[in-house]
């Protein structure tokens, strides 16, 4: 079976977005390839976290993983620091990328723009993320349009650390599902929908009541006109909802259009807040079973196990192709 490997931050609330744009595939990955899917909590910290909440944040991530369908007896779920591996490879790495690179990765000089001082943390996060996708020898990652250029960089050093020390590093490739993979903003179409944006009402938390989740569906922009027609480069707003409908409903694009000719808005978003609450409200339920049940520290111990035993040996060819000493078994 071939590799994945995947991860999301624990920094905010887990929204629609992440479950249809990276979630649900998760779920359908994990049938018929060997999954990796971790909480990286170490990325979470390269800006300033408050210890509770980067705590409880981490668990909550961990157990929306399983309420979406992730199997733990077929996919390794675990928290990024419960493996060591990885910050040991993320050194090696660093050791083998330049400062012009890192320099020019985007959402460093979009997160740095404006600061009078940035941690080196934020510099580097790109070599601990191509330990993470390396360290597995991932043959797929599934990735947003955000991150394309980080797996770039982790090809980059995947060749350069092959070309040193000869081939070891499978070149990884970008999994991008045909539909689905960029929810947007409620409030601006224009945006990825983000659990980082300021503005709660231009995100669906997947832990929103159900009246919260109507309320801001029912208050989300729409174009001007009245036409629920999917069309991108003209009615960006609309066809964002129609989207999310279609995955909340199972009903094709065409078929949502053709239900809603000539009714306007205030139908078809009444009944996308609905479908929605319909696919969140099971997903909530088993969450809350998960957190009270205690079972979440057990899976989480038995992934990192798993996922250790690779991830070990792999820093141990890698030191020993380096031409550090290895302990002696």
């Amino acid at each position: 079976m071939k590799r994945v490997l995947s991860g999301i931050q624990p920094s905010g609330q887990l929204t629609l977005g992440n479950y249809i744009g990276a979630m649900q595939n998760f779920v359908k990955l994990q049938k018929d390839h060997e999954c990796f899917f971790m909480i990286v909590d170490m990325h979470a910290i390269t800006v300033p976290q408050e210890p509770q909440a980067l705590r409880e944040q981490s668990e909550a991530v961990a157990a929306l993983f399983i309420a979406a369908g992730i199997d733990p007896a077929k996919a390794s779920v675990f928290m990024q620091s419960h493996v060591r591996a990885h910050a040991e490879l993320g050194w090696l790495f660093t050791t083998l990328s330049y400062m012009g690179e890192l320099e020019r990765m985007t959402q460093f000089k979009d997160k740095s723009a404006g600061k009078e001082s940035v941690g080196t943390g934020l510099f580097v996060y790109p070599t601990l993320m191509a330990a993470d996708i390396l360290i597995y020898n991932a043959d797929l990652v599934p990735v947003g349009d955000d991150q394309r250029q980080h797996l770039e960089l982790t090809r980059d050093l995947a060749q350069r650390f092959n070309s040193r020390y000869g081939d070891y590093f499978t070149m990884p490739e970008t999994y991008t599902p045909k539909i689905g993979a960029r929810i947007m903003s409620l409030d601006d179409a224009s945006k990825k929908m983000s659990k980082s944006n300021p503005n709660p009402a231009s995100y669906i938390a997947l832990l929103d009541s159900p009246d919260v989740i109507r309320k801001k569906i029912s208050r989300a922009t729409t174009d001007s006109g009245r036409e629920v027609k999917f069309d991108p480069a003209e009615k960006p707003e609309v066809s964002n909802l129609m989207s999310i409908y279609s995955h909340c409903s199972g009903l094709s694009i065409e078929e949502i259009e053709a239900r809603y000719e000539g009714q306007g808005y205030g139908a078809f978003k009444k009944e996308l807040a609905e479908h929605v609450v319909s696919v969140i409200e099971p997903l909530q339920a088993r969450y809350q079973e998960i957190r009270s049940s205690g079972e979440l520290h057990d899976i989480l111990r038995s992934g990192a196990e798993k996922a250790a035993a690779v991830a070990d040996q792999t820093v141990l060819d890698v030191k020993e192709r380096m031409g550090f000493v290895l302990p002696k078994q």
